[in-house]
């Protein structure tokens, strides 16, 4: 755990040196928000602060895992870590920790915004309740990113980044809940886990967190996203080193 937390922090320096990086991932969820949510006077804003506190979380996971794990891949750096005695476990963990100090601060500029410029409103709980299923809900994303990184070209990462990123967020109800979908979409979007990923965010909002089914099905997409994202490592290393 400690060697994860020293990665991390390294990571987390190394990108907070980049502000072409740093400043559009930290404000761009709010710039969405003032677009989309401000400037409407809509009656769900404090549902849609939790959502779009999510859209920020996401934001990182495709573009700081994803992209930035594709476009490391053909480092020398990457190269000279991966001849290190360090488990993936510990570099996935050390990633995903890098993943949510961003995330969060992300976050907390969607909230800060939000409060700001409309009526939401939360108690000292609930804001509590919606920063645990930040990180929680989080991790499944994580390793979606970090997979895209090791599955995606150097190329191909940023366009596929893009597309899962706006298509998961919207057919999850993330810009608007899912009571504005359109009609064809709302049973089929039950199933992605974008859309429960905010279950789990409008609950903690309305002082429900722990939703067993939506908890359940986040934890099944984990499983199979860690999956994914470990055989990617696999592969990627097997292809560099054999």
């Amino acid at each position: 755990m400690r060697l994860a937390l020293v990665y991390a922090r390294a990571m987390t320096l190394e990108l907070l040196r980049y502000p072409s990086f740093s400043v559009p991932t930290l404000a761009f969820p709010s710039v969405f928000f003032l677009l989309f949510v401000t400037s409407r006077g809509d009656r769900n804003a404090t549902l849609l602060v939790a959502s779009f506190a999510g859209f920020a979380v996401l934001a990182v996971a495709f573009f700081q895992f994803g992209v930035g794990i594709a476009a490391e891949r053909d480092s020398p750096w990457e190269r000279y870590l991966r001849t290190l005695p360090v488990r993936t476990s510990v570099r996935f963990g050390a990633r995903v920790l890098s993943g949510a100090a961003f995330g969060l601060a992300s976050a907390v500029l969607v909230a800060v915004t939000g409060v700001a410029t409309t009526d939401a409103h939360l108690s000292g709980t609930r804001w509590a309740a919606l920063a645990l299923a930040l990180v929680l809900g989080a991790v499944p994303f994580g390793l979606l990113g970090i997979a895209l990184g090791y599955w995606a070209s150097p190329r191909g990462a940023l366009p596929a980044a893009n597309v899962l990123y706006l298509v998961l967020s919207f057919a999850g109800g993330l810009w608007t809940t899912p009571a504005h979908l359109p009609s064809g979409l709302v049973s089929a979007s039950a199933w992605i886990p974008t859309r429960r990923f905010g279950n789990v965010l409008w609950g903690a909002a309305q002082g429900d967190l722990w939703r067993p089914r939506d908890w359940a099905l986040l934890l099944a997409w984990t499983a199979g996203f860690g999956a994914l994202a470990a055989w990617g490592y696999a592969r990627d290393e097997g292809r560099r080193y054999r």
